[in-house]
């Protein structure tokens, strides 16, 4: 770790009580604290995987917090919040704590711990039972129990590690950003979209022949700016707008032939009604009537709404239920259904929708009740920071986002048009990018289902294809930049590192959106699945029962739970069992 040397007779030496900065609100919310309190602060960090205490100061004084107030046993939670820093040693953090013991804090109180999950954007409040503790006597929380539902999360984004090698199109989207969430927010909207009007492009996956297009879902509380999505709907509205117009003239010719066969029905064929011509389609139509637009645009699609309810909704209703047919889309599969009207049988061989959504973690329930349902592991997860700032809504812009992305969406356009007009154009990587690309997957897959579960197992492997389409887009977007047209066009290395970067994170969104959903595996609850992790970061080198049960003892795990943790490891292949009584990591 690269946090400063502590050394205690020097800081005893040379501070003086540390300044009483503690907010007022976490002061008297928690007037009384028990270890259950501490507990449920501990578990909210872990479940949000946050450093709290970012700097060496802090990282001291959360050490003499939990120290005065739980001695000995504050060591397990000690190891438990520190393994969140990016350079977390446990050696280093043991020695910490004992010279934490050694000092005293000189008036830091375990105040000063839920002080520091509170700057971190951690819920203090009372859960649904009741704790955090308060005496009857304290003040009423302006942030009651009952009203805080959500907890404040900071997830990791990805905006600022690929910004500067971005396509010049996307490059353009980032620069009006307000920030790393909002950048990742209009980066992941637009290559949504983009995914359901790059025409003729593909690539070969899992020996199947896949398009780009792609499913998000964005999710936040309330006013945390996921309505930003809506710009990106500027990017294909011409190409939305030249399907509708080619659409009407074809319907005024429809009509005209329509009242010449109405004249001389003899020596006239019936006309035949043009099929709609349209991109967008509504969450709330009929499961036929989805179908049939796809089908009436050769399999193209896109569905974008800012309500995730509505599409919940729909999925409900007798009429439109296509949630089956959504799941196959995804993939590609045939879609077969028929058309009452005609009494037509209809398949639609390769269906190319892509679907963009936003709402509340609660409508992502609303739509998707359990980890096991089919449609989470097809969706691209990002779950927004709340960064509670005011921001400049007088900025003086001489042109308004929504014109400044309707100038973009032209410049889309015109890829479009060039797409359009080529042959077949096969996307690949290259040999090197396809064994970077399968290492670090399955090297994911291991970490996650050991961690989460077998049932995450999917959402992993989709997220597989996922990159791979978003590697697509990128490298496809560059044709505006000056790129050749072929009928094979390889990925830009860039482009590859880009994509990779983002799985990485979004991985972490996905997995936080899953902790939440109601899943199979009784065994790996939320907050157990970053004690198993600190569990593993703990082990020495090499270890026996004894050693191991020790550690788990110091961070408060049963020995029974100690001893399923370490069978885990060895099938997973985090360690080996090397003879009797004998484990070591690889």
């Amino acid at each position: 770790m690269t946090k400063n040397k502590f050394n205690p007779h020097d800081w005893l030496n040379n501070q003086s009580l540390p300044p009483n900065n503690i907010d007022p609100i976490v002061n008297y919310q928690l007037s009384s604290v028990n270890s259950n309190d501490i507990e449920n602060v501990v578990s909210r960090i872990e479940a949000s995987a946050i450093d709290i205490a970012p700097t060496y100061a802090d990282w001291r004084d959360l050490g003499f917090a939990l120290a005065d107030a739980l001695g000995e046993n504050g060591r397990g939670y000690y190891q438990r919040l520190s393994r969140f820093y990016p350079n977390y040693a446990a050696a280093e953090t043991d020695k910490q704590f004992s010279a934490c013991l050694k000092a005293h804090g000189h008036g830091i109180t375990i105040k000063t711990l839920f002080h520091l999950a509170k700057q971190a954007g951690i819920s203090i409040c009372g859960n649904a039972s009741g704790s955090l503790a308060k005496s009857q006597n304290s003040p009423k929380s302006p942030i009651s129990p009952a009203e805080e539902i959500e907890d404040i999360e900071d997830m990791p984004t990805f905006s600022q590690d690929i910004k500067d090698t971005l396509p010049s199109l996307l490059a353009q989207i980032v620069s009006r950003a307000n920030s790393p969430e909002d950048a990742d927010l209009l980066l992941l909207g637009s290559l949504t979209v983009f995914s359901a009007c790059l025409p003729n492009v593909f690539g070969n996956y899992g020996g199947r022949e896949v398009f780009p297009n792609l499913f998000l879902f964005v999710t936040a509380q309330a006013s945390a700016g996921k309505g930003r999505l809506t710009l990106c709907r500027h990017l294909v509205q011409p190409i939305h707008e030249s399907l509708k117009q080619l659409y009407a003239a074809e319907m005024e010719e429809y009509k005209r032939l329509q009242n010449e066969y109405a004249l001389d029905k003899k020596n006239n064929e019936p006309p035949q009604e043009p099929p709609l011509k349209t991109l967008l389609i509504p969450a709330n139509s009929s499961a036929t009537s989805v179908y049939q637009v796809l089908n009436d645009n050769q399999g193209v699609g896109l569905m974008f709404e800012t309500e995730g309810d509505t599409l919940a909704n729909t999925f409900k209703s007798d009429y439109g239920n296509f949630s089956d047919g959504f799941r196959k889309a995804f993939h590609h599969e045939m879609i077969s259904y028929t058309r009452r009207k005609d009494r037509e049988f209809v398949e639609l061989a390769k269906p190319r929708l892509s679907a963009l959504l936003s709402g509340t973690p609660r409508q992502i329930l609303s739509l998707i009740p359990d980890a096991e349902n089919g449609l989470f592991s097809r969706f691209i997860f990002y779950y927004m920071n709340v960064r509670l700032e005011w921001l400049n809504v007088f900025a003086d812009n001489e042109e308004t986002l929504d014109q400044y992305f309707e100038q973009l969406g032209k410049q889309f356009y015109e890829l479009y048009r060039i797409l359009q007009a080529s042959q077949p154009i096969r996307f690949a990587l290259s040999a090197r990018q396809q064994e970077q690309f399968n290492s670090f997957f399955a090297q994911v897959q291991k970490e996650y289902s050991n961690l989460f579960g077998l049932d995450i197992v999917a959402s992993v492997r989709r997220l597989g294809l996922i990159t791979f389409r978003i590697a697509m887009i990128l490298t496809s977007l560059r044709i505006i930049d000056g790129g050749q047209i072929s009928n094979l066009i390889v990925c830009d290395d860039s482009d590859f590192q880009s994509s990779i970067i983002m799985a990485r994170v979004l991985l972490q969104h996905t997995a936080k959106v899953f902790g939440s959903l109601p899943t199979t595996e009784s065994n790996a609850p939320n907050g157990q699945t970053v004690i198993r992790q600190t569990f593993l970061d703990n082990l020495p080198p090499e270890f026996d029962r004894k050693t191991y049960l020790a550690v788990a003892e110091k961070l408060k795990i049963p020995a029974k739970t100690a001893e399923k943790y370490i069978s885990k490891f060895c099938v997973g292949g985090f360690l080996k069992h090397l003879a009797h009584d004998s484990y070591g990591k690889p």
